[in-house]
């Protein structure tokens, strides 16, 4: 598929949808030293290239806000505690607002764990979590998770128009999802 990036909206973070994590698994707050894992999961999804450019981005991001990453940022552990998915309940602008309001950012799950009924149950608690800071919420994606963008959707995002490649991208979309968008 074609790469676009893509900006979604939620208006109101009333009635986020609910879902729980199937058993042997938890969803907890990051502390601080767990970046590595952090780092872990971002580059198993192939957000970076190495795990040192993850941790130097981590750093960079989110460094001198470590006391926020253990508010904001959510992991889900395996039965052996192993950190296997990352989200984060962060806050941000767009580029045409003034005020800041909630950022569904880094939202990833290692490969070996996608499709096991992990990724709602992670974005639901991320989502109520940014409820607590904030009245609206966005994020950043591209077409070519597509996947995520239709659990988006499903928890009442909308699209942005964010540049003069708007129209193709979520008509993209609308076909290969096989479902009305715009």
């Amino acid at each position: 598929m074609k790469y676009f990036k893509l900006q979604m909206l939620r208006d109101q973070l009333d009635h986020i949808p609910d879902y729980g994590l199937p058993n042997d698994y938890k969803i907890r707050h990051f502390q601080k030293g767990e970046q590595l894992k952090w780092a872990n999961v971002e580059t198993s999804v192939n957000e970076f290239n190495t795990i040192n450019q993850a941790l130097c981005h981590f750093n960079d991001e989110f460094g001198p806000y470590l006391d926020q990453m253990e508010q904001r940022c959510l992991f889900i552990e395996n039965a052996k505690e192993e950190v296997i998915g990352t989200a984060t309940a962060w806050y941000g602008r767009l580029t045409d607002e003034r005020h800041t309001m909630g950022r569904i950012h880094w939202v990833a799950i290692i490969p070996e764990y996608q499709g096991k009924h992990l990724s709602k149950p992670l974005l639901s608690a991320t989502m109520k979590l940014i409820a607590k800071y904030h009245n609206q919420v966005y994020l950043t994606s591209q077409t070519t998770s597509y996947q995520a963008i239709n659990m988006y959707l499903d928890f009442g995002f909308r699209p942005i128009h964010l540049d003069e490649h708007f129209y193709e991208a979520w008509s993209l979309l609308e076909e290969k999802l096989n479902r009305t968008i715009l």
